[in-house]
């Protein structure tokens, strides 16, 4: 089943809380989680972000909607209790808690009203602006890192048409400027002065592995627009052994064959594919041929500065 969005979340969340007693948010989400009969890979599932659980995202704010509304309040830290006004929307017996529900309370009215109010102007995708619920009933941070993967993607897409027009030499130039970037070659002097030359025997040029030059990785790195099959990676492999050599990068700007993966996922050498897909996303991760436009910090309350008090 799809994971629940947060407002789905409102009414069970409620209920559980329906003994007054103080409930950790840690344990209830748990029980949510077997309520909801999640499977262990969708209890797993992350944000774009990677840096928290979907459902225990939602989870935390179906319970701030609910604080913000008057039905739940938070006594200490990591901990919620229901309200006397939450025990008289159990009483009503409603189908559903969701935000038109809520907005029959003036505190939630005015706390939706400052995000109006931050985001006038601009059309907002905010469920906490907005009457009806998303198609997904997602959180804000879920529609920040879709927001964010769009524009990477949009981003990606263009590197690509850019390098795609380039000359080969300044594709040879970029593969030095990303394996430094990377920390490969030492210095760019040392690595531009072994990558790029003539492609003697299947191989474009060397580079160190390390600063210190510890081992040497060969390179080849092709421009192409068609894709790159078995026969070229073979070709690659035999120059490898020529060269008593065990490490390989091939890069290119179009894609590989599924025989071609194949291939070098079973020999003796190891051989790293570089397709145009993966080359422009360890460019953006790595700052290679792109600037930063905007820089926004996503903050959270600061839950050990408040230890000790209520929240």
């Amino acid at each position: 089943m799809p994971i629940p969005g947060f407002q789905e979340l409102m009414l069970p969340l409620l209920k559980l809380a329906a003994d007054q007693k103080e409930h950790r948010l840690r344990d209830a989400t748990e029980m949510l989680a077997i309520a909801f009969g999640l499977t262990d890979d969708e209890r797993n599932k992350m944000l774009p972000s990677g840096t928290f659980p979907v459902f225990d995202n939602r989870a935390g704010w179906a319970r701030t909607y609910l604080k913000q509304a008057g039905l739940l309040e938070l006594p200490r830290r990591g901990y919620f209790r229901i309200t006397p006004r939450g025990l008289e929307m159990l009483a009503q017996q409603p189908a559903r808690i969701d935000i038109p529900l809520l907005n029959q309370f003036p505190e939630f009215v005015a706390f939706r009203q400052k995000r109006v109010d931050s985001t006038q102007n601009e059309p907002s995708t905010d469920p906490l602006v907005q009457d009806a619920p998303t198609p997904a009933e997602t959180t804000p941070e879920e529609l920040f890192a879709q927001a964010y993967q769009q524009l990477r993607s949009n981003l990606e897409a263009e590197l690509l048409d850019q390098i795609r027009n380039a000359t080969p030499a300044f594709f040879e130039r970029l593969v030095i400027d990303l394996l430094v970037a990377m920390g490969y070659g030492g210095s760019r002097q040392d690595a531009g002065s072994v990558l790029g030359q003539s492609g003697d025997g299947g191989i474009d040029g060397t580079i160190k592995e390390d600063k210190l030059g510890l081992d040497v990785i060969y390179v080849q790195a092709k421009r192409w627009d068609s894709t790159v099959g078995r026969p070229e990676i073979q070709k690659f492999a035999g120059a490898l052994q020529g060269q008593r050599a065990n490490k390989g990068v091939f890069l290119t700007t179009s894609n590989f064959s599924r025989e071609a993966r194949d291939y070098a996922s079973v020999i003796t050498s190891k051989i790293i594919l570089v397709d145009g897909a993966l080359l422009v996303k360890l460019m953006a991760d790595h700052g290679v041929g792109v600037s930063t436009a905007s820089t926004y910090e996503i903050k959270k309350i600061d839950t050990d500065y408040f230890e000790g008090d209520s929240i």
